[in-house]
């Protein structure tokens, strides 16, 4: 899928994402990068709101194992069970977040799907703001086959 279809997928799937002003800087079955500016983001203290950094995490870590599902031509449900999220420092501006698949983590949770027809993963994403890690989230996601 390519970056404009994927943000197209998900301005239309999760309005929020829209309302984020999110675009896809990269978008592949290993690696997604997102990206959110602070404007429609801003909290009281000018910086961005914990709930809009917690957001682009999980849209990040949500896709690129969405991708990778559907790269394998496997049909399922994708929800999210758990996220645990670590703020680091404060945004202050344009935000990415990057996730990346394990593919150690992603054969183990193969392995389960193909046997039990649903499987959990875990994907962090990590959000950069001037060069640094500013947040991390970590999600467990459940995907179950559609029968």
């Amino acid at each position: 899928m390519t970056p404009a279809a994927l943000a197209d997928y998900l301005h239309q799937h999760i309005p929020l994402s829209r309302a984020m002003d999110v675009s896809v800087v990269s978008a592949g079955v290993g690696e997604v990068v997102l990206e959110a500016p602070l404007e429609p983001n801003i909290n009281v203290h000018g910086t961005m709101f914990g709930g809009s950094a917690a957001t682009l995490g999980l849209l990040a870590a949500w896709s690129v194992t969405h991708l990778r599902l559907e790269a394998e031509g496997i049909a399922n449900q994708l929800v999210i069970h758990r996220t645990e999220m670590e703020y680091l420092r404060p945004i202050e501006g344009c935000v990415r977040a990057s996730a990346r698949l394990d593919e150690e983590s992603w054969q183990a949770f193969r392995h389960v799907f193909d046997r039990r027809h649903r499987a959990r993963i875990n994907v962090t994403a990590e959000l950069l703001f001037g060069g640094e890690v500013a947040a991390r989230l970590a999600g467990e996601f459940v995907a179950i086959a559609e029968r």
